[in-house]
């Protein structure tokens, strides 16, 4: 049996496992997990929470942790990837595990799992499952990586499931529309468990997979409602109200699609976990995220959003839109080759006036110059934007943010979007209150 003593030797370890990246299904990880602790196997003895869809998990799985904590509960979230340093994907009461913890949990699984083979993302999902199973919690957020079916978060049998928002995505594993990626996600129910259904214009498949398994179908505007406006919003629900709520901690107004959802999981979860109203106004005001359309303040204004898929993208602009006006905006983008570039770049085009596209530090990731001749090609004839010397190729996405620093007004906006690695690697260092050069001319 392998061991090492940091982390990074651990997941240098799990790379080189199984021989493709990613390879779907369950069949692996229960036998593995089956043998852990002796055994006994891995399982949890307080409510799970498992959190898929194509949009607006890692938002819903922070509300929810946000909310859960400011009512006194001691919370452990799994949520995947990870922006700048590994273990950020376990937290326990908001914090993430120390790395010397999640070694001896690498260890268990090692031992647990003989001459099975396992990926880099179910080895690594394996030993923050046993984590946090072993940390003593009263409540669980599990997000899936992708998909849900077959996903290796799907080996925990989940108390209430969400599914978020659906949308095109994963093309290649989880189907080309909505109605086959929408029952690939539905895999998370369990029968006679919750079931909650945040995204307002569900595929159908979800909606026939839940009656045919028995969960408990929650949907909006039958189970649950929202209503607001400019100032407060309120929440409606098979027996609870909540109402004039200062609107959720992350900007965008897809997060009141997401907000939403999470009340009517813990309406649904009342009885094991009950929420005081206070803990709801509290937690949704409070919360913070990382990367979903966070905006940092200075001059220029910076923007860092992980939108890395179509969908995503046309909620960017939507935000980018309900923004105050910005002469220039510059836009710094980075994303994997797997993804539907075209779409994307279509969708953003008419709010970005100078682009930095950049490489990323992964083989998965479209180069900058692909990046530049995709750009070129599908947008050259949208508003007559599009000329040579509006956007320029960069090896890293921190250069590329310095370059567009250097070359904004005080008045403009920089927007950092795409990759979690395109938006990790400019977390990576600190992000200081931008003041462009032009001020002082």
């Amino acid at each position: 049996m392998q061991s090492f003593t940091t982390l990074d030797q651990w997941l240098a370890h799990c790379e080189q496992l199984h021989p493709v990246t990613i390879d779907l299904g369950l069949d692996r990880l229960r036998t593995v997990a089956a043998r852990m602790h002796d055994g006994a196997g891995l399982h949890f003895d307080c409510p799970v929470f498992t959190v898929a869809g194509t949009n607006g998990k890692g938002s819903t799985c922070a509300m929810l942790e946000s909310i859960l904590r400011q009512g006194g509960y001691r919370t452990g979230l799994f949520t995947s990837p990870h922006l700048v340093h590994f273990n950020e994907r376990c937290r326990i009461n908001n914090e993430p595990l120390d790395e010397a913890v999640l070694c001896q949990h690498f260890a268990a699984v090692e031992q647990a799992r003989g001459d099975i083979s396992l990926t880099y993302f179910e080895f690594t999902t394996l030993a923050i499952l046993d984590a946090l199973a072993s940390a003593r919690l009263d409540a669980v957020i599990l997000e899936v990586g992708m998909g849900g079916r077959l996903d290796a978060v799907n080996l925990i049998d989940t108390d209430c499931a969400i599914i978020t928002s659906i949308d095109i995505d994963h093309v290649q594993f989880l189907g080309n529309d909505r109605e086959t990626i929408g029952l690939e996600k539905a895999g998370i129910m369990r029968p006679g468990k919750p079931a909650v259904v945040s995204d307002p214009m569900p595929p159908q498949s979800i909606v026939q997979h839940a009656e045919k398994l028995g969960a408990d179908l929650w949907l909006v505007g039958r189970d649950f409602n929202t209503a607001g406006d400019q100032q407060q919003w309120s929440w409606a629900g098979r027996g609870r109200r909540y109402s004039s709520m200062a609107y959720p901690g992350l900007r965008g107004a897809n997060q009141l699609v997401n907000a939403a959802g999470v009340l009517a999981a813990l309406t649904a979860l009342r009885d094991r976990l009950p929420v005081p109203a206070q803990a709801v106004r509290l937690g949704l005001a409070t919360v913070e995220l990382p990367g979903r359309f966070q905006m940092v303040p200075g001059q220029p204004t910076l923007v860092l959003d992980v939108a890395h898929n179509p969908h995503a993208a046309a909620t960017l602009v939507a935000n980018l839109d309900a923004m105050p006006y910005y002469p220039t905006t510059h836009g710094v983008f980075g994303a994997m080759a797997d993804k539907d570039l075209g779409d994307m770049l279509r969708r953003v085009h008419p709010v970005i006036d100078r682009w930095y596209f950049t490489d990323l530090p992964t083989p998965r990731a479209e180069t900058a110059a692909g990046l530049l001749a995709q750009w070129q090609e599908c947008c050259s004839g949208q508003g007559g934007r599009v000329v040579q010397s509006q956007a320029e190729t960069y090896s890293s996405p921190q250069q590329a943010l310095q370059a567009a620093i250097a070359a904004a007004d005080p008045a403009d906006r920089i927007v950092v979007f795409g990759s979690f690695y395109t938006v990790g690697e400019v977390l990576r260092e600190p992000l200081p209150r931008l003041s462009a050069p032009h001020v002082a001319d």
